[in-house]
């Protein structure tokens, strides 16, 4: 396999679980580079896809995650001909050139479906069926993986010779409702707090990059003592399903920062998803597209669906492919870390100043907080 736009490597990690070997890495990102470099030290790095001239011979599976910039609500929404999100068309270049391999992995943000009123969805299947692949996404949710981190994204997959509906819609589970209470840490956006929270039950939200002057945003999490604490570096990392420490390289390039890792791992693809896609792809089952129903042109791109030949699809199953033993967000933050007293209260001041309904207690819970951070900065130094 070859892995383009590879970040910090989670597509290939995964992959590599169910015996793909990868021959080639392509990022254009210095700190991701150097985490590349040191977790894959046998494989060839190229920095600039667009100067990539070819994939190497006998290449039968290309994994992409693009960049999500222009195609994120959290981003400039540009869209799939913006400068960065754009770049998924070099994959394009590159598969055309080798006849196409066996199998192509797109992964990316599910923004990306109603961006430009499908427009990117439209570009991107298109451009497939014109190499003469068939394709199959599915938006799939990180949390049916047993990750406590609710986070959901687009797994496209296509092949000229194989099925992909038989990899991605072959199994599917219901998605459990989470009862919601008091003994639960929920997980919610300090950074926001008038137009939303992203509240998430016994999971954060979806980890985000942070800023571009790489200075970290991780989310909240209120515990059921009532601190309200943010996850640490390592955390953020294996919820992604990385082990902790994956991206320390990265801050070993000259003017990285140590906020940058938050940057990576918030872009990174989820090693248990990519697992899973590797596991599928070694076992596909037979599928029924008896339940399928034709998609209109017009009508909007819906969480799954497969097509060729400029006809498209969509498929009557949910997020969660599996449910696999979760692992509970009390037991999983091992290094957090208080909210400071800025933090806090600036949530609370954004959130009283709009109009967002909170669960009942939640805003007493951040006010007395607040309180506790307030008094133990005014409490005097003990010199012994």
């Amino acid at each position: 396999m070859v892995g383009l736009f590879a970040g910090i490597g989670g597509l290939e990690l995964g992959l590599t679980q169910h015996g793909w070997s990868t021959e080639l890495l392509c990022e254009i990102d210095p700190g991701a580079g150097s985490v590349l470099r040191t977790r894959f030290p046998d494989v060839p790095l190229h920095r600039d896809v667009t100067a990539l001239r070819s994939l190497p011979a006998g290449t039968e599976l290309v994994a992409a995650g693009f960049p999500c910039q222009d195609l994120s609500q959290a981003g400039r929404t540009a869209g799939i001909t913006g400068a960065r999100s754009g770049l998924v068309d070099h994959v394009f270049r590159l598969v055309a050139r080798r006849r196409g391999p066996r199998w192509l992995v797109i992964e990316n943000v599910p923004f990306m479906l109603q961006l430009g009123r499908g427009a990117a969805m439209r570009h991107i299947t298109h451009a497939l069926e014109d190499l003469g692949y068939t394709w199959a996404y599915r938006v799939v949710d990180a949390r049916a993986f047993g990750l406590p981190q609710r986070r959901q994204r687009v797994v496209m997959l296509a092949s000229r010779t194989e099925d992909p509906r038989e990899v991605l819609f072959g199994t599917d589970s219901l998605v459990p409702h989470p009862v919601e209470s008091e003994s639960v840490p929920c997980g919610f956006y300090w950074t926001e707090g008038v137009r939303g929270l992203g509240w998430a039950v016994n999971a954060v939200p979806t980890l985000k990059g942070g800023s571009t002057l790489g200075i970290a945003s991780p989310p909240a999490v209120r515990l059921p003592a009532g601190e309200l604490v943010t996850p640490g570096i390592t955390d953020a990392e294996r919820l992604q399903g990385f082990d902790a420490g994956w991206t320390a390289p990265a801050v070993d390039v000259p003017g990285v920062r140590a906020g940058h890792r938050w940057k990576l791992v918030g872009n990174a693809v989820s090693v248990r998803m990519a697992s899973w896609i590797g596991e599928r792809l070694a076992d596909p089952m037979v599928y029924d597209a008896s339940a399928d129903a034709p998609i209109v042109p017009g009508q909007r791109w819906p969480t799954a669906a497969w097509g060729r030949d400029r006809r498209a699809y969509r498929v009557p199953v949910g997020t969660w492919p599996v449910e696999n033993p979760y692992e509970d967000l009390a037991d999983f933050l091992t290094e957090p870390k208080l909210l400071s007293e800025r933090a806090t209260a600036g949530f609370l001041r954004r959130a009283r100043s709009g109009n967002l309904r909170f669960e009942p207690g939640f805003l007493d819970t951040v006010d007395a907080h607040l309180a506790r951070m307030r008094a133990e900065d005014r409490e005097p130094v003990r010199v012994a």
